[in-house]
């Protein structure tokens, strides 16, 4: 599945200096530091988010999926809506014939359900309220609604609010570029990436950036015709 590509919201900025996250890597981690040097600037950036529902909706559509699938089927839901913007209340109303047409499969349209369902009693909060509230506040509040977890959250907190400290450390992209970096045989497991990555705060988010570009390199490296396999957030 794909990243959001590279493109910055008006109005909306990363919360800290990628040249200070990098040179901060570099000089607590010689084996990162090689790879920063390798792949150059950081450059990420955010993904224009209106409304949180919009986003975790997004989310929920492209989960199990391809970035073109995906795409396709975001699409055809948007057409649903009056402008093509998704909103809670059109969504409930609709029937699940609707919903399923747009290609959707049954557990994303009880998803989508849910999140519109915990949108509008004030579970799921505004983009207003997110950026007031801690990560793992966020974390726990979003992973009450059908179909989002702590990777959804996470990803969130990343491309669509630009913290700087966050590490998805069961993100396989992010694990798999350890691997290729650290040239180690096996991927680390969560637990050991964690513990790594203490040594990268507080720009853990820009570790993770650097090790799904990691993930890039090798597999531009291979042989045409093969590619390594990697998490939403890897394949920019």
């Amino acid at each position: 599945m794909s990243s959001p590509k590279a493109r910055r919201a008006p109005g909306i900025a990363l919360g800290f200096d990628p040249a200070a996250a990098a040179a901060h890597l570099a000089a607590r981690d010689a084996k990162l530091g090689g790879l920063i040097e390798e792949v150059g600037p950081l450059r990420l950036e955010l993904a224009a988010t209106r409304t949180t529902f919009e986003a975790l909706a997004e989310s929920i559509v492209y989960q199990q999926l391809t970035g073109k699938a995906a795409a396709t089927i975001h699409r055809r839901l948007c057409a649903l809506f009056v402008r093509g913007r998704p909103s809670p209340e059109r969504l409930l109303a609709m029937d699940d014939d609707a919903l399923r047409g747009a290609g959707l499969s049954r557990g994303k349209v009880l998803a989508l359900r849910d999140l519109a369902t915990r949108t509008l009693d004030g579970t799921v909060p505004t983009v207003r309220q997110l950026r007031r509230m801690t990560d793992q506040a966020i974390v726990d509040q979003l992973v009450q609604v059908r179909g989002v977890g702590p990777w959804t959250a996470e990803m969130l907190l990343i491309f669509r609010l630009g913290r700087p400290d966050v590490l998805p450390v069961h993100d396989y992209g992010v694990r798999h570029g350890f691997k290729l970096t650290y040239r180690r045989r096996e991927l680390p497991t969560p637990r050991e990436l964690g513990r790594r990555g203490e040594k990268w705060r507080p720009f853990r988010t820009a570790a993770s950036w650097y090790l799904w570009r990691a993930v890039d390199l090798a597999r531009r490296a291979e042989p045409a015709g093969r590619g390594s396999p990697g998490s939403r957030a890897s394949r920019a």
